[in-house]
C-alpha cells in the first residue's frame, strides 16, 4: 500500500485562482502517480460534492473532497496558496488546500487516517507547522505524522493518537462511553451528546466532532460525539444518552436511530455550523435545557427536508415533502405494476377474473402462475396510497407522521379518494403531527409522546378529516379526473401527450419528472382506455433522453469527452430500460443544449404516443414490457421518432458551439476520438 501524501502530492506555490483550478492541479499530481484513472471524471465528483455544500472552513482552509470509481486507492495531496481561493468560508480564502481522494468502496483503516486528519485540521500549531514548511518532503512528512512533535496533541472525542497517520476510531468508544461515570466530579457537569455525518463522510464529519469536543472543554461540559461516518459509526452506550443533558445534531444526512434522543432539549443544524461556532450551539442547548424546552428529534427538520435549512421556502419545502413519498412509492409501483403485467401476459387480460389462489391453485396450470402473479401484483400495487400518504408525512414530521400517514392514506382508498386523496392524507397527516409537537407537555408524558400520544391523537383527527371533511370531496375530484382521462381522444390526448413528455425530460428524473410519472401511474390503480394511454405516453417519453445520448455519442463522438462516451454506452441500456438518469451526466456537463433538445424529443414522442392510441398496463420496464403495449410497433415509432429528433438537436447545437480554448477541449489532441479509454461511467 502505498502512503497516503508523497512529496509529489505537495504543490507549495499553488498558482490556481479557483477552487476548480485548484482542485484540477492537485488531481493532475494524483493522475500522474496512477492513484487517479480518470482525470475529468474524478473532477466530475469533486464537483458534484462540492455542488452539495462547500468545503471552506474557517482559519483558511479548503477540503475538497469526494469519493470516486476513479480513485485507486486512498490519496491526499496539498497545496499552499499566496493569494487564497475561494471556497466558501465564511471568513475568506483559504491558502491551505487539502484535496482528499477516497475509492468507492475506500476501506475503514484509511478512511479514518482520512478522518484524522480533518481533525487535526482543527489544531492551528498543525496549520501553522504547514504554513511554516519550506519543503515539499517536509510538509508531507508533517500531514503524514512521521514527526509527531511537529504537532501538538489536540482535545479529542476518540482519544486518538495525536497524528493523523495514526489509525483513528469512532467517537464513540467504549472508554468515551463509561467517562460520565468515572470522572464525573460531586457536582455533575451539563452532560451532552452529539452527532455528525455529512454527505460523504469523510472530513466535515470528524471536523465537526473534534471542534465540538474542544469547544465543550473550554466551555466545561462533558461532551460525547457519535461519529456516523465512513470510518465506522460505533453506537453511543443507552445510558450515555440517558444521563444525557442535552443533543447537538451537526448533519447533513439522516441521522441514524435518531430516535434515541426522543426527549432531550436537542439542537439541530448541519454539520458545517458545527465546525464553525460549535460553543455557540454548546450554549444554545444549555439554554433550551434551562427553560425546559423539551423536543424530540422529529420536531426538527427531517433530513430529506433540510439542505439549505433556513433558506428553503414554503414551495421548495413542500415539493420535497411530495417527492419523499413518490421516492418511497415507485418501489411498490415497480414489484406491483410488473407483476400485474406479467400476469397479463402469461394468463390474458381476463385474468382478473380468477378466483383466488389461496382457494383454487392447480401447480401444473399456466392460469394458476398467471393469477398468483397477477394477485401479488394486486397487493403490492394495493400499497401505493398508503405508502404514498404515509411518507409524505413522514417527510415532513419523521418517523411519528408515519402512523397517522398510513391510516390516512388506506381511508383515502376507502373512500375511493384514490391518489389525490392519499396526497392530501400525507400532508394533512404532517401537519397534524407537527401541531401536537408543538405542545407543551409535562414531564411525565414526554416518554411515551412517539410511541402513543402523537400516534393515537395524529390518527383520530386525520380519520375525522378524511372520512367526514374533505375525503368525498376529494373521491369526486378524482372520479372526474378519471371521466376525463377516459373520454380523451384527438387533439385534447396529443396535447396531454405533449405537456407529458415535456415533464418527463425536463430534469431527467427529478421532481417535475415524478410528478408527470406519479399521475400516470396513478391511474393505473383504476384503469381504463385512457389512463392506460397516458402511461404509455409517459413512458415512452422518459426512454428518449438516454438513448439520444447514447446515439449521440456514437455518431458524434467528437463532440463528446471521453467520459461521456463512456457514459453513452451505458445509456442505452438505461434508456431501454426506461431509467431517465441516464442522461444526468450529459446535461449535467453541459445542460443549456442537452436539456432542451431531451424536452424536444420528449415532446414529439408523448405526442405520437397519444395520437397512436398506444396503451400500457405495465408501470415500468421499457423495452421489455413491449408485448404488453397496445400499438407496440407505433409506439416504438413514437420512441424512435423522438430519439433521433432529440439526437439531431444536440448534435446541431454542440457542433455550434465555439471551439473550446486548448487544453480545454472535450478532447485533447493526444486522445483519439475513436478509442476512448475504459472508465466507469460518472454519476453526476
Amino acid at each position: 500500500m502505498s502512503e497516503l501524501i508523497t512529496a509529489e502530492l505537495v504543490d507549495l506555490d499553488l498558482s490556481a485562482e479557483s477552487k476548480e483550478a485548484a482542485a484540477r492541479s492537485l488531481a493532475e499530481r494524483m493522475a500522474g502517480l496512477g492513484r487517479v484513472t480518470d482525470l475529468e471524471g474524478f473532477l466530475a465528483d469533486v464537483a458534484a460534492r462540492e455542488a452539495q455544500m462547500p468545503t471552506g472552513l474557517d482559519g483558511g482552509i479548503g477540503i475538497p473532497h469526494c469519493r470516486s470509481a476513479h480513485v485507486t486507492e486512498p490519496t491526499l495531496a496539498f497545496g499552499r496558496s499566496a493569494a487564497g481561493i475561494d471556497f466558501g468560508a465564511a471568513d475568506g480564502p483559504a491558502d491551505l488546500v487539502f484535496l482528499i481522494a477516497a475509492p468507492a468502496g475506500g476501506d475503514a483503516d484509511h478512511l479514518s487516517i482520512l478522518s484524522a486528519l480533518a481533525r487535526h485540521l482543527m489544531d492551528e500549531e498543525f496549520t501553522g507547522a504547514l504554513r511554516a514548511a519550506d519543503d515539499a518532503g517536509a510538509a508531507a512528512v508533517l500531514i503524514r505524522g512521521d514527526e509527531p512533535a511537529a504537532v501538538t496533541d489536540a482535545p479529542s472525542v476518540t482519544d486518538a493518537p495525536s497524528v493523523p497517520g495514526a489509525t483513528a476510531v469512532p467517537a464513540a468508544t467504549a472508554e468515551a462511553d463509561a467517562a460520565w461515570e468515572e470522572t464525573s466530579p460531586p457536582a455533575a457537569p451539563f452532560k451532552i451528546v452529539a452527532v455528525t455525518s455529512c454527505p460523504t463522510g469523510i472530513a466535515h464529519t470528524y471536523m465537526a466532532a473534534e471542534a465540538l469536543a474542544k469547544a465543550g472543554k473550554e466551555a466545561g461540559v462533558e461532551l460525547i460525539v457519535e461519529t456516523q461516518g465512513s470510518a465506522g459509526f460505533k453506537r453511543l452506550a443507552p445510558e450515555v444518552v440517558a444521563a444525557a443533558d442535552g443533543v447537538i445534531f451537526a448533519h447533513d444526512v439522516e441521522v441514524r436511530d435518531k430516535a434515541r434522543f426522543a426527549g432531550k432539549p436537542t439542537v439541530d443544524v448541519g454539520v458545517k455550523a458545527g465546525v464553525n461556532r460549535p460553543a455557540e450551539l454548546i450554549a444554545e442547548v444549555r439554554k433550551k435545557a434551562a427553560r425546559g424546552d423539551i423536543s424530540t428529534p422529529a420536531a426538527g427538520p427531517v433530513p430529506m427536508d433540510r439542505n439549505g435549512e433556513a433558506g428553503d421556502g414554503f414551495g421548495t419545502r413542500l415539493r420535497k415533502w411530495l417527492m419523499t413519498g413518490v421516492s418511497y412509492m415507485v418501489p411498490f409501483v415497480a414489484a406491483g405494476g410488473l407483476l400485474i403485467a406479467l400476469g397479463f401476459a402469461i394468463g390474458g387480460y381476463g385474468i382478473d377474473k380468477a378466483p383466488s389462489v389461496a382457494e383454487h391453485f392447480v401447480w401444473s396450470e399456466a392460469a394458476s402462475w398467471a393469477a398468483l402473479l397477477f394477485q401479488t401484483g394486486g397487493v403490492a400495487f394495493g400499497f401505493l396510497v398508503p405508502v404514498l400518504a404515509g411518507f409524505i408525512a413522514y417527510g415532513m414530521a419523521d418517523r411519528p407522521g408515519l402512523v397517522p400517514g398510513f391510516v390516512g392514506g388506506a381511508i383515502a382508498l376507502t373512500v375511493n379518494a384514490g391518489f389525490l386523496g392519499g396526497l392530501i392524507a400525507g400532508l394533512l397527516a404532517g401537519a397534524v403531527v407537527m401541531a401536537v409537537q408543538r405542545v407543551a407537555v409535562p414531564p411525565a408524558l414526554r416518554g411515551i409522546m412517539p410511541v402513543v400520544v402523537i400516534p393515537l391523537i395524529s390518527s383520530a383527527v386525520v380519520g375525522f378529516l378524511m372520512f367526514l371533511v374533505v375525503g368525498k370531496p376529494i373521491a369526486a375530484l378524482q372520479k372526474a379526473l378519471t371521466d376525463w382521462l377516459s373520454g380523451l381522444s384527438g387533439a385534447n390526448a396529443v396535447i396531454l401527450g405533449v405537456i407529458l413528455g415535456l415533464m418527463m425530460t425536463f430534469d431527467l428524473g427529478g421532481p417535475l419528472n415524478k410528478v408527470a410519472y406519479a399521475f400516470a401511474v396513478g391511474g393505473l390503480a383504476n384503469p381504463n382506455d385512457g389512463s392506460l394511454k397516458v402511461m404509455a405516453a409517459a413512458m415512452a417519453a422518459g426512454m428518449v433522453p438516454p438513448l439520444a445520448m447514447a446515439l449521440a455519442t456514437t455518431v458524434r463522438g467528437r463532440l463528446f469527452t471521453r467520459t461521456e462516451r463512456e457514459n453513452g454506452k451505458a445509456a442505452w441500456v438505461l434508456g431501454a430500460s426506461f431509467i431517465t438518469e441516464g442522461a444526468i451526466p450529459f446535461a449535467a456537463a453541459d445542460p443549456l443544449r442537452v436539456i432542451p433538445s431531451a424536452m424536444a424529443g420528449g415532446a414529439v414522442t408523448g405526442a405520437l404516443s397519444m395520437a397512436f392510441g398506444c396503451t400500457l398496463r405495465a408501470p415500468h420496464g421499457g423495452v421489455f414490457v413491449v408485448p404488453l403495449i397496445g400499438q407496440p410497433l407505433l409506439y416504438l415509432v413514437a420512441v424512435l421518432a423522438g430519439t433521433a429528433v432529440t439526437t439531431a438537436l444536440v448534435i446541431l447545437l454542440k457542433g455550434l458551439r465555439k471551439p473550446a480554448a486548448p487544453g480545454s477541449a472535450p478532447e485533447s489532441a493526444a486522445e483519439p476520438a475513436q478509442a476512448p479509454a475504459g472508465s466507469t461511467p460518472v454519476a453526476a
